[in-house]
């Protein structure tokens, strides 16, 4: 069947069903002609007059200098009956409405004997236009309860198409989410999406967990819950942009070396960023803009693989805060400017070899897009949500034996979440294990304060900027709900605020939530809808969230905002005990690991960072050339054992606290052991939460930290064994004392060494085996 012009987008989907059935279309454009007769709409002769000529024009639009002898008969006929039902099809659509259609569609089929409820027809669901499917599912839906168990089976196809092409094509995904969405979930998705292509996996997750809890939580939860106002740009847009600003020729980047990418990923930058949008594209995002009014936004990327099962591509792509106060055009041209930068990190080094990690670089990661409005509340000139943070439904952290793992953990801060998700330096957020929920790492008031949180991340609308500024610069009297978020030191005490503090006396405040998680329904909350989403997805989760309190008659109430959700990397779980009798010469470390219970044998090369060489390096050129090192190194070392021991936190953003690398100059390391302690007085926070944190465990990847002060550490190892470094690669002059490769082997023949973490305690040690040696009962360190 033809496309009447007229027609709507209704018409267009049942004509195309129809064409699947031809002598049910015939006869529906039988009733369709006798419609257009009975209304005087037209006449019998006079639709067949206009069809010849059509039929005639058409054969001169194709060169048919003399038609009535060039085409035979059949052609003629076949070619004048298209021109018919095309002209049918036209008339019909401009005089009647759909549901005229359905009535004629229905008749046709009670004709045959097929009965089925008004207006369901038979199609293939897989090569149907979107909107049939829609109309369809609706129409389903609807039934009665006992009308609809025939087309149960019709109703569950609908919806995976629907999921498969308007969200995630990803089967686990698609198997949990087909049982939660309805047809009206998802015509409300679409309502909100902008271009075609799918809407990725940070807007899917999202959207998955709110249908989950909107329907399996408590009346108590699902009374506290919010969802964010948001907005979806389809993965297609991407591939558009792409085209129109010729940038195709950086579709090879992925297969190239590092090196290649990382030195033409600034040029990559530039490039997007001087990038156009089609009309219809900025059409669009005017309309977001006016839709927002003067709220922030956040862009967030949400690619097809992003948030997946077992790759959460956590922090690879950029989020950009857009504080929207600027004039219209202004505004317009900072959210083409983050779409476009966004669109670029596709092609940033660390999300590509993320990638080749994970075995993922063949795969079409096309980029769509979650504009959301950004949760918060003025205060002054500053723009923020009072409580943020990322929960995860295990709790792989246990400081004490009494934390239950099952009942979750948080990381909590005030402010925008960026301080929870990202590993940040000179700050920290505060660690919640959800089944006791005041119990803290920190225990005297000196060690409170240093491990409180000490700078906020915010919107300044004043200024239009995004900001991070000292917390003291911001508390004071008028913030909401500030007794519930801080406390006050005072006489080597912390006191609750039950009366208002001093105007400007906000440097004995110290931020600990202790009255949010002792008085508040907030822990009891947070614990069942993690444990709703790890049950559903049949896995752990972890999700970043915002929350507010409100005080109702005197009561706090909470709200709770999901902004994202995906399933949660770990560590595969077996059962370790510490081996016994290791002579005192063969331990070469002692530590502490933030995941109880693993093993790493047969290590045969360590990659060592000295603490008093690195925080030697003169400057952040210099810093930078062994950041670069480290990738090669762990390039060159891909199929080797081999662990990394460095001074601080590994992947900080902070160089001047430890080893400033992304998870790409790392992935194929065992372990990663941060020194602490010591001369050097590096701090011990735990990276439990961080996106970086995320990636170790996905990688298998054990996290240890070795105090310095406490923790046996054999530096003769380290500082005396010679160094293999240039067997691997070619470093730059100056970096062989600030990178080191031992081969174990050198310390004792035919060694290596095994690292053990016991499942008990997470106690950790790394030990030389003798590989001629006979194996003792000591060695036996898996417990069946």
């Amino acid at each position: 069947m033809t496309l009447p012009q007229s027609g709507s987008d209704r018409y267009y989907s049942v004509y195309l069903a129809l064409s699947q059935y031809p002598i049910l279309a015939n006869r529906v454009r039988e009733l369709m002609r006798q419609e257009l007769y009975s209304h005087s709409i037209i006449v019998p002769e006079v639709l067949y007059a206009e069809a010849v000529k059509a039929a005639v024009q058409s054969q001169e639009r194709e060169g048919l200098t003399n038609p009535f002898y060039e085409e035979d008969t059949e052609t003629w006929e076949r070619r004048k009956a298209l021109m018919l039902d095309n002209l049918t099809d036209t008339y019909f659509a401009k005089y009647f409405d759909f549901s005229h259609l359905s009535k004629l569609i229905q008749q046709a089929l009670n004709e045959r004997g097929v009965q089925v409820p008004e207006g369901i027809i038979e199609f293939n669901p897989e090569t149907a236009p979107t909107e049939l499917l829609f109309n369809q599912g609706m129409m389903i839906e609807k039934l009665p309860p006992e009308q609809r168990v025939p087309y149960a089976a019709r109703l569950q196809e609908i919806k995976v198409v629907l999921i498969r092409s308007m969200i995630s094509d990803q089967l686990r995904y698609i198997n949990i989410a087909k049982d939660w969405f309805t047809i009206a979930d998802l015509a409300e998705i679409r309502k909100h999406k902008m271009g075609r292509g799918r809407i990725g996996g940070k807007a899917a997750g999202m959207l998955l967990a709110g249908r989950i809890l909107k329907d399996k939580s408590s009346p108590e939860l699902r009374a506290s819950l919010r969802t964010p106002t948001s907005f979806y740009i389809g993965s297609d847009v991407f591939y558009t942009f792409i085209s129109i600003n010729n940038l195709l020729h950086w579709g090879d980047q992925k297969y190239k070396n590092e090196e290649q990418m990382r030195k033409e990923y600034p040029r990559i930058l530039e490039e997007f960023s001087q990038g156009e949008f089609p009309p219809g594209a900025v059409q669009h995002m005017e309309t977001i803009l006016s839709m927002a009014g003067r709220r922030p936004l956040i862009v967030r990327s949400s690619s097809l693989l992003e948030d997946n099962f077992g790759m959460a591509f956590a922090g690879k792509y950029e989020s950009i805060y857009l504080p929207n106060q600027g004039e219209p055009e202004e505004n317009l041209r900072a959210m083409q400017q983050a779409m476009a930068r966004i669109y670029a990190s596709t092609l940033n080094p660390n999300a590509l070899l993320y990638r080749k990690s994970r075995g993922l670089l063949d795969y079409d990661e096309r980029m769509a897009l979650l504009i959301q409005v950004v949760e918060g509340q003025p205060v002054g000139q500053y723009y923020f949500p009072q409580l943020a943070g990322v929960g995860y439904s295990r709790n792989q952290y246990r400081w004490s034996p009494q934390i239950r793992p099952e009942d979750g953990f948080l990381r909590l801060v005030w402010g925008l979440g960026t301080r929870a998700v990202d590993r940040v330096g000179n700050d920290y957020p505060r660690l919640v294990a959800l089944s006791h929920p005041t119990l803290t790492p920190s225990t005297s008031l000196q060690s409170i304060r240093r491990y409180s949180q000490q700078f906020i991340d915010l919107i300044d609308l004043k200024n239009n900027l995004f900001r991070t500024l000292p917390v003291h610069e911001v508390l004071s009297p008028r913030v909401p709900a500030l007794r519930y978020i801080a406390q006050i030191d005072s006489d080597g005490y912390i006191h609750n605020m039950h009366a208002k503090f001093i105007e400007g006396d906000t440097h004995s405040l110290i931020l600990t939530f202790d009255e949010l998680l002792r008085h508040t329904d907030f822990p009891s909350l947070m614990r069942e809808l993690l444990a709703t989403l790890e049950s559903e997805y049949d896995t752990p989760v972890d999700v970043e969230f915002t929350a507010k309190v409100e005080e109702q008659q005197g009561k706090p109430q909470i709200q709770i905002t999901l902004i994202q959700c995906r399933p949660l990397g770990t560590i595969k779980e077996s059962v370790y005990l510490l081996p016994q009798h290791i002579p005192q010469k063969d331990q070469i470390f002692s530590g502490q690991s933030i995941v109880s219970g693993g093993s790493v044998q047969n290590v045969h090369y360590v990659l060592y960072v000295p603490p008093e060489a690195y925080f030697s390096i003169p400057n952040s050129a210099e810093r930078n050339k062994l950041e670069r090192a480290i990738g090669k190194l762990n390039a060159a070392l891909a199929g080797e054992n081999f662990i990394c021991v460095g001074p601080g936190r590994w992947g900080t953003s902070n160089p001047d606290l430890g080893v400033h690398v992304d998870y790409g100059d790392i992935y194929n390391a065992k372990a990663l052991v941060e020194l602490t302690g010591g001369p050097f007085g590096i701090p011990d926070e735990p990276s439990l939460g961080t996106h970086f944190f995320q990636d170790l465990l996905e990688g298998q990847i054990y996290p240890i930290a070795v105090n310095l002060s406490k923790d046996n550490f054999q530096g003769a190892f380290f500082e005396t064994t010679p160094n293999h470094l240039a067997d691997w690669i070619t470093p730059e002059e100056g970096l062989e004392t600030r990178l080191q490769l031992i081969q174990v082997s050198d310390v004792s023949p035919n060694s290596h060494l095994d690292l053990v973490i016991d499942d008990a305690t997470g106690k950790a040690l790394a030990f030389l085996v003798h590989e001629s040696a006979v194996i003792s009962e000591g060695r036996q360190v898996i417990v069946p």
